[in-house]
């Protein structure tokens, strides 16, 4: 029997972020990958718990980590296992929020082509920006998501809460997962997550950088996979 599953995208992430593993667990998972268009972090964990099944297992990349977190933390009954991939559980710290700003406000002025050309080398790993194909899907989707979206989520991602002293309340399998090379959440803040939530278990995906499921798809759906059995 299938189990359903929703998988929460990153910052100016789609559907396609999560494409591979869609494709590669559809034997054994119905999988949704809900739009994140709100303010606030628990606005957008109110609208997938809105859309969702009665239970359902939960996986989230960066910002869809963030949202996992509150939604666990609102309805921990729903939710049948958890994936942290790519992601922290600490609030933004004040030089974040204000590189944050200033994206915003390339956004809000109609320079919002500019933005991608500063982020796009911390999503990906440093060997693989020359990778034309995954360069044209993340920019494919930042052009998907738009301007008064990327402003949305941005302002929700900085008044985020602090998840640090819910994790130990976390009572479901739990898989974190994260890329050995990645510069935003680097492999620290997913060791401090895995020790917190009891039983958790933390791979580190040799190569990979920010958007592991787009520079790993292999090494992602297998640990998925893994995830959804245990």
């Amino acid at each position: 029997m299938r189990q359903d599953l929703i998988l929460l995208p990153g910052l100016i992430c789609d559907a396609r972020l999560f494409a591979p593993q869609v494709e590669a667990l559809a034997d054994v998972a119905v999988a949704f990958v809900p739009h994140l268009d709100a303010p606030s972090v628990g606005e957008m964990a109110e609208a997938v718990l809105g859309a969702a099944p009665k239970t359902f297992a939960l996986a989230g990349l960066s910002m869809g980590g963030y949202v996992a977190l509150e939604i666990i933390r609102r309805a921990p009954e729903r939710v049948t296992r958890l994936a942290l991939i790519s992601t922290t559980a600490r609030p933004d710290a004040p030089e974040q929020s204000a590189m944050r700003r200033d994206l915003i406000e390339l956004a809000k002025s109609a320079r919002y082509a500019q933005v991608m050309p500063r982020l796009l080398p911390k999503l990906i790993s440093a060997g693989r920006r020359d990778d034309a194909d995954l360069k044209r899907i993340v920019v494919d989707m930042a052009d998907a998501v738009g301007a008064k979206v990327f402003v949305h989520q941005q302002t929700a991602i900085m008044a985020r809460p602090d998840s640090r002293p819910d994790l130990a309340a976390i009572r479901v399998p739990t898989a974190v997962i994260c890329g050995d090379a990645d510069e935003l959440t680097p492999p620290d803040r997913h060791e401090e997550i895995a020790a917190a939530i009891p039983g958790a278990r933390l791979t580190v995906v040799p190569g990979s950088g920010h958007l592991a499921t787009l520079e790993a798809p292999d090494a992602l759906s297998a640990l998925l996979r893994a995830w959804l059995a245990d």
